[in-house]
């Protein structure tokens, strides 16, 4: 069981790998990086050029009045995070999924940043 989740682990980190060796970030265009743990979603903007977080944003952060789902939750932040981003005069992402597919959750955040304002 242990080398069944070794393997699964080392496969997420191959995929992420691959998908960081093609895009960077930078001042002008920083990286939208999404991270999805099970309870949780968060999205920063990160200048790779400086190694700089940018600005960031989480559904701990976004005042939860009624049921929410984590898609609608998802959305929120991804519009929290655009707006973050136009306070910086920031117009462009270049968005990184990581080694998450982009469908629900993530897909989610990536269009509630461009309802929000920003383009990728």
């Amino acid at each position: 069981m242990k080398q069944a989740i070794k393997i699964k682990r080392t496969k997420k980190q191959f995929r992420a790998k691959r998908i960081r060796a093609k895009i960077s970030g930078t001042s002008e265009r920083p990286r939208l990086c999404v991270f999805r743990s099970n309870k949780h979603i968060y999205g920063q903007l990160i200048n790779d050029a400086k190694s700089q977080t940018l600005a960031s944003a989480s559904d701990l952060d976004l005042s939860k009045t009624g049921k929410k789902t984590k898609t609608d939750l998802a959305k929120m932040v991804g519009q929290a995070l655009a707006k973050k981003a136009g306070e910086l005069k920031i117009e462009k992402a270049i968005f990184d999924k990581g080694s998450y597919k982009y469908h629900g959750i993530v897909k989610s955040l990536a269009d509630g940043a461009r309802e929000g304002g920003l383009k990728f």
